[in-house]
Protein backbone atom coordinates (compact mmCIF):
# COMPACT_ATOMS: atom_id res chain seq x y z
CA UNK A 1 0.00 0.00 0.00
CA UNK A 2 2.69 2.50 0.81
CA UNK A 3 4.39 1.81 -2.51
CA UNK A 4 1.19 2.61 -4.62
CA UNK A 5 0.34 6.14 -2.55
CA UNK A 6 4.34 6.99 -3.43
CA UNK A 7 3.51 5.87 -7.03
CA UNK A 8 0.93 7.40 -7.41
CA UNK A 9 2.16 11.17 -5.51
CA UNK A 10 4.95 10.62 -9.11
CA UNK A 11 2.02 10.28 -11.49
CA UNK A 12 1.21 14.41 -11.42
CA UNK A 13 5.26 15.35 -11.60
CA UNK A 14 6.28 12.83 -14.26
CA UNK A 15 3.11 13.96 -16.33
CA UNK A 16 4.43 17.42 -16.16
CA UNK A 17 8.03 17.14 -17.03
CA UNK A 18 6.25 15.19 -19.98
CA UNK A 19 4.21 17.88 -21.27
CA UNK A 20 6.89 20.35 -20.78
CA UNK A 21 9.17 18.16 -22.90
CA UNK A 22 7.00 17.98 -25.53
CA UNK A 23 5.98 21.99 -25.33
CA UNK A 24 9.94 22.45 -25.24
CA UNK A 25 10.02 20.04 -27.94
CA UNK A 26 7.67 21.73 -30.41
CA UNK A 27 8.99 25.08 -29.46
CA UNK A 28 12.66 23.75 -31.04
CA UNK A 29 11.27 22.68 -34.01
CA UNK A 30 9.85 26.02 -35.01
CA UNK A 31 12.95 28.16 -33.22
CA UNK A 32 15.40 26.28 -35.39
CA UNK A 33 13.97 24.97 -38.22
CA UNK A 34 12.17 28.25 -39.23
CA UNK A 35 10.01 28.06 -42.73
CA UNK A 36 10.71 30.50 -45.14
CA UNK A 37 7.37 30.34 -46.65
CA UNK A 38 5.39 30.90 -43.31
CA UNK A 39 6.66 35.05 -44.08
CA UNK A 40 5.39 34.93 -47.41
CA UNK A 41 1.94 33.01 -47.26
CA UNK A 42 0.92 29.33 -48.26
CA UNK A 43 3.81 27.48 -51.24
CA UNK A 44 3.06 26.02 -54.45
CA UNK A 45 2.32 22.46 -54.46
CA UNK A 46 4.77 21.20 -56.74
CA UNK A 47 3.25 19.52 -60.01
CA UNK A 48 1.92 16.09 -60.26
CA UNK A 49 4.79 14.63 -61.72
CA UNK A 50 7.51 15.96 -59.39
CA UNK A 51 8.88 13.26 -57.97
CA UNK A 52 10.35 12.53 -54.64
CA UNK A 53 14.07 12.67 -54.47
CA UNK A 54 16.06 9.55 -53.90
CA UNK A 55 17.92 9.06 -51.07
CA UNK A 56 21.43 9.73 -53.15
CA UNK A 57 20.17 12.97 -54.25
CA UNK A 58 19.77 13.65 -50.72
CA UNK A 59 22.87 12.46 -49.56
CA UNK A 60 24.94 14.56 -52.51
CA UNK A 61 22.31 17.81 -51.84
CA UNK A 62 23.17 17.95 -47.78
CA UNK A 63 26.64 15.56 -47.31
CA UNK A 64 29.37 18.22 -45.68
CA UNK A 65 27.06 21.01 -45.37
CA UNK A 66 26.20 24.03 -42.94
CA UNK A 67 22.00 25.19 -43.18
CA UNK A 68 22.47 28.74 -42.08
CA UNK A 69 19.31 29.09 -40.16
CA UNK A 70 17.95 33.04 -39.05
CA UNK A 71 19.59 32.57 -35.32
CA UNK A 72 21.91 29.52 -36.17
CA UNK A 73 22.87 26.42 -38.25
CA UNK A 74 22.69 23.49 -38.68
CA UNK A 75 26.03 20.73 -39.58
CA UNK A 76 24.92 17.51 -41.89
CA UNK A 77 28.46 15.72 -41.65
CA UNK A 78 28.76 12.98 -44.20
CA UNK A 79 31.13 11.04 -41.59
CA UNK A 80 28.49 8.75 -39.48
CA UNK A 81 25.85 10.91 -40.59
CA UNK A 82 26.65 13.28 -37.93
CA UNK A 83 24.27 16.47 -37.15
CA UNK A 84 25.18 19.16 -35.04
CA UNK A 85 23.25 22.46 -34.45
CA UNK A 86 23.05 25.82 -32.21
CA UNK A 87 20.87 28.38 -31.97
CA UNK A 88 19.55 31.45 -30.18
CA UNK A 89 21.55 33.35 -27.68
CA UNK A 90 22.49 34.62 -24.11
CA UNK A 91 20.24 32.98 -22.55
CA UNK A 92 18.32 31.17 -24.97
CA UNK A 93 21.05 29.63 -26.22
CA UNK A 94 20.61 26.17 -27.31
CA UNK A 95 23.09 23.58 -29.05
CA UNK A 96 22.24 19.64 -30.51
CA UNK A 97 23.83 16.77 -31.54
CA UNK A 98 22.43 13.80 -32.98
CA UNK A 99 22.36 12.07 -36.62
CA UNK A 100 20.73 13.05 -40.14
CA UNK A 101 19.06 10.40 -42.33
CA UNK A 102 17.51 10.57 -45.89
CA UNK A 103 15.27 7.74 -47.73
CA UNK A 104 14.08 7.17 -51.14
CA UNK A 105 10.72 8.66 -50.41
CA UNK A 106 12.35 11.71 -50.80
CA UNK A 107 13.01 11.98 -46.24
CA UNK A 108 15.64 13.88 -45.03
CA UNK A 109 15.27 13.57 -41.25
CA UNK A 110 17.52 15.59 -38.86
CA UNK A 111 17.29 13.55 -35.09
CA UNK A 112 19.00 14.86 -32.27
CA UNK A 113 19.36 15.92 -28.49
CA UNK A 114 19.06 19.58 -27.87
CA UNK A 115 20.78 20.81 -24.84
CA UNK A 116 19.38 24.13 -22.73
CA UNK A 117 19.74 25.45 -19.30
CA UNK A 118 16.63 23.72 -18.11
CA UNK A 119 17.73 20.29 -19.54
CA UNK A 120 18.02 17.76 -22.79
CA UNK A 121 15.26 18.18 -24.94
CA UNK A 122 15.07 14.88 -28.03
CA UNK A 123 13.63 16.16 -31.39
CA UNK A 124 13.31 14.54 -34.84
CA UNK A 125 12.55 16.90 -37.33
CA UNK A 126 11.86 15.45 -41.12
CA UNK A 127 11.65 17.77 -44.66
CA UNK A 128 9.82 16.09 -48.12
CA UNK A 129 11.73 16.74 -50.67
CA UNK A 130 10.18 16.64 -54.90
CA UNK A 131 11.80 17.23 -57.51
CA UNK A 132 11.02 17.99 -61.64
CA UNK A 133 13.87 18.67 -63.70
CA UNK A 134 15.84 21.32 -61.76
CA UNK A 135 13.07 22.45 -59.43
CA UNK A 136 13.54 21.04 -55.72
CA UNK A 137 10.30 21.63 -53.95
CA UNK A 138 10.41 21.20 -49.86
CA UNK A 139 8.09 20.93 -46.93
CA UNK A 140 8.19 20.47 -43.30
CA UNK A 141 6.69 17.13 -42.28
CA UNK A 142 4.17 16.34 -41.32
CA UNK A 143 2.04 19.82 -41.48
CA UNK A 144 3.97 22.29 -43.43
CA UNK A 145 3.72 24.15 -46.60
CA UNK A 146 5.18 22.97 -50.00
CA UNK A 147 7.67 25.63 -51.32
CA UNK A 148 10.44 26.09 -53.64
CA UNK A 149 13.66 24.97 -52.38
CA UNK A 150 15.72 25.63 -55.52
CA UNK A 151 14.70 27.33 -58.68
CA UNK A 152 16.22 26.21 -62.28
CA UNK A 153 17.74 29.70 -62.53
CA UNK A 154 18.85 30.22 -59.77
CA UNK A 155 16.46 32.77 -57.27
CA UNK A 156 16.97 35.44 -54.85
CA UNK A 157 15.52 34.06 -51.69
CA UNK A 158 16.29 30.43 -52.49
CA UNK A 159 16.55 28.40 -49.32
CA UNK A 160 19.23 26.21 -51.41
CA UNK A 161 21.63 29.43 -50.91
CA UNK A 162 21.47 28.88 -47.11
CA UNK A 163 23.55 25.57 -47.54
CA UNK A 164 27.17 26.42 -47.43
CA UNK A 165 30.40 24.49 -47.09
CA UNK A 166 31.96 25.86 -44.59
CA UNK A 167 31.23 24.88 -41.24
CA UNK A 168 29.04 27.21 -39.20
CA UNK A 169 28.48 25.01 -35.84
CA UNK A 170 31.65 23.95 -34.39
CA UNK A 171 32.74 26.47 -32.74
CA UNK A 172 29.26 28.72 -31.73
CA UNK A 173 28.32 25.01 -30.29
CA UNK A 174 30.98 25.06 -27.79
CA UNK A 175 30.92 27.76 -26.63
CA UNK A 176 27.27 27.44 -26.02
CA UNK A 177 28.16 23.77 -24.71
CA UNK A 178 30.81 25.41 -22.64
CA UNK A 179 28.32 28.07 -20.85
CA UNK A 180 25.97 25.65 -20.27
CA UNK A 181 28.16 23.13 -18.83
CA UNK A 182 29.29 25.84 -16.73
CA UNK A 183 25.87 27.23 -15.65
CA UNK A 184 24.79 26.21 -12.31
CA UNK A 185 20.86 26.00 -13.51
CA UNK A 186 21.92 23.10 -15.81
CA UNK A 187 19.25 20.08 -14.89
CA UNK A 188 18.81 17.53 -17.19
CA UNK A 189 15.27 16.83 -17.68
CA UNK A 190 15.56 13.72 -19.92
CA UNK A 191 18.39 11.26 -21.53
CA UNK A 192 16.93 9.42 -24.52
CA UNK A 193 19.38 7.88 -26.98
CA UNK A 194 18.56 8.27 -30.57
Amino acid sequence: MEKSRHSSRKAPALKMVQGCLLAASCLLSVFAFGNPVEAAGKGPTPPHDARPMTSFELYTLYRDKSWKWPAGAGRLQADGRRFTAWTGSGDKAIWAEGRWTVNDRGQLCLKAQWHMASGVVPNATCFSHRKLGEVIYQKREPSGDWYVFKHAAPAEGDEFDKLVDQDLVSQDMEQIRSSLHSSPRTNPVARTKL
